[in-house]
């Protein structure tokens, strides 16, 4: 585990096995690390890339830049917006003109001389990177069309240089996409924003973290400050040998979490993975304060520290297997959707638990409102796409199912939460008992009316019944993709409700 063996250099054996033992117990983690999604890829290679630059500022020699490369490579290939590395980079170097890291030189001359030679080496594994990139991506567009420089000519000539340039056309544009699809709306504290806001990620953060783990980071800074004032003021708690992998980390720590907080994405606490891992290594250094030369035996800030690695294993079995929608009790009891939103609370992994539930008590048909796009039935033959918000008569007295995400967030239907129900997968997805007679809409105990309605994402019409429609009818999938760009260009000049789907005319 690369955790383990980072960590167990920054601060020996004890260190490793604490930090191993806080990623293993992050829910996070837990929920996100079995699936295939980019999310912890990107932290494993940016972690990778972080401690690689660190050995060539260390030791510039061809394998530490090779190895740079290779890990930033493995970064910039996981998602595209690995490109904040560069930025942590680019501040790592500033903070070495505002204050040198012991065992550098300390003469300007000297120190300008050892900066450039490590900037070089820097720029090489970049180049190094980019050019791993660059094949990768080849081979991946060797049979596309290049049909996106067509304004290079036809010629042969041309169609070569155009062959040439697609992988560097194809991967900016991707960054591109990133950039101009970066703002979406978001939930958090039961208040809806149309934006992400700078405090999402500080609450996800408090909420979905083992209370061990959050004791253990201002327990970690009194011990550190006790082992300087008794070391005195001119000694560093960090050894002189790990000092710029140090520097490396908490600088990175502080780029990619002002990142995360200045990002208008704000949906999951899956992309405040990075800034999780680099905590957790900041950590590895605690059991080495603890001890010294000069001491033996147990200390209170040894059993402190072990008590609450424990306990944050402790928490992670008993959690276990609902790390989704997992929350500390800093939420004074409320449930997981009325404080933060999609998959810090359901991710479509309940569908099983639903199934479960419709064959215990024979259900023949149930009504669902989950959160995505997916067909339902995959996992519940018996299912049915729904809509919370819009009943129908024939659903009275029958068992429903929504996603968590879907009563306030995804659409409005905290109306539901008056009437018998039941929560599934640790609260990922309730299902409720409707009356045999439903108020109307608007009134005290019914469904909300139209112009209450919310859409899943803060789009602007039905994105799952779009979806859930195309499935059952692939061949008009021109006719929705003409309906859409007639529907964004119409309501972007007229603000109003979407056009009704071509389908339903």
């Amino acid at each position: 585990c690369a955790v383990y063996v980072l960590a167990r250099r920054l601060g020996g054996a004890w260190g490793g096995l604490l930090c191993l033992s806080l990623y293993v117990s992050t829910p996070a983690f837990l929920a996100f690390g079995p699936l295939v999604h980019t999310d912890v890829a990107l932290t494993l290679f940016s972690l990778l890339a972080l401690w690689t630059f660190a050995s060539v500022w260390r030791e510039p020699t061809r394998g530490n830049v090779l190895l740079f490369g290779l890990s930033l490579a493995g970064a910039l290939l996981s998602k595209f917006t690995a490109g904040v590395l560069f930025f942590a980079f680019a501040v790592f170097v500033l903070s070495l003109l505002w204050r040198r890291v012991p065992g550098t030189p300390e003469g300007k001359a000297d120190a300008r001389t050892w900066r450039r030679a490590r900037l070089r080496a820097t720029l090489l594994g970049a180049l190094c990177a980019a050019l791993i990139v660059y094949v990768f991506y080849l081979g991946l567009s060797w049979h596309q069309p290049s049909s996106a420089l067509d304004r290079l000519g036809t010629g042969p000539l041309a169609l070569f240089f155009r062959r040439l340039l697609l992988p560097p056309v194809l991967y900016f544009r991707g960054v591109f996409w990133v950039l101009l699809t970066g703002t979406r709306p978001t939930f958090v504290l039961g208040q809806s924003y149309p934006h992400g806001v700078w405090f999402y990620f500080p609450v996800v953060f408090a909420f979905k973290s083992p209370l061990g783990f959050l004791l253990l980071l201002p327990v970690s800074l009194l011990i550190a400050l006790r082992r300087r004032s008794r070391s005195g003021s001119g000694v560093s708690t960090i050894p002189s040998q790990i000092a710029l992998d140090w520097r490396v980390l908490w600088v990175s720590l502080l780029v990619f979490t002002a990142t995360c907080m200045l990002s208008r994405l704000d949906i999951s606490i899956r992309h405040f993975t990075v800034p999780l891992v680099l905590l957790i290594l900041l950590l590895a250094p605690v059991p080495r304060m603890l001890g010294g030369p000069r001491r033996s035996g147990v200390s209170v800030g040894g059993v402190a520290v072990a008590a609450l690695a424990a306990s944050c294993l402790f928490t992670a079995i008993r959690a276990y297997p609902y790390y989704f929608p997992f929350i500390n009790s800093l939420s004074l009891g409320h449930p997981a959707y009325e404080l933060v939103n999609d998959s810090n609370v359901d991710w479509n992994q309940s569908l099983p638990e639903l199934h479960r539930f419709v064959e215990q008590h024979g259900l023949e048909r149930i009504a669902v409102d989950e959160y995505g796009f997916s067909d339902p039935t995959v996992f519940v033959p018996r299912a049915h796409v729904w809509n919370c918000q819009a009943p129908m008569p024939e659903d009275s007295g029958h068992w429903v199912a929504l996603s968590a995400n879907m009563i306030l967030d995804g659409h409005n239907c905290a109306w539901l939460m008056q009437y018998p129900h039941e929560a599934l997968a640790g609260g990922s997805m309730y299902v409720v008992r409707l009356y045999a007679q439903i108020p109307a809409a608007g009134r005290p105990g019914g469904p909300p009316l139209p112009s209450s309605f919310r859409q899943f994402g803060g789009a602007l019409f039905d994105i799952p019944g779009l979806f859930q429609h195309l499935y059952q009818h692939p061949d008009d999938l021109p006719r929705a993709m003409e309906w859409m760009q007639a529907a964004y260009t119409a309501m972007s000049k007229s603000p109003g409700p979407p056009p009704k789907f071509p389908w339903e005319r």
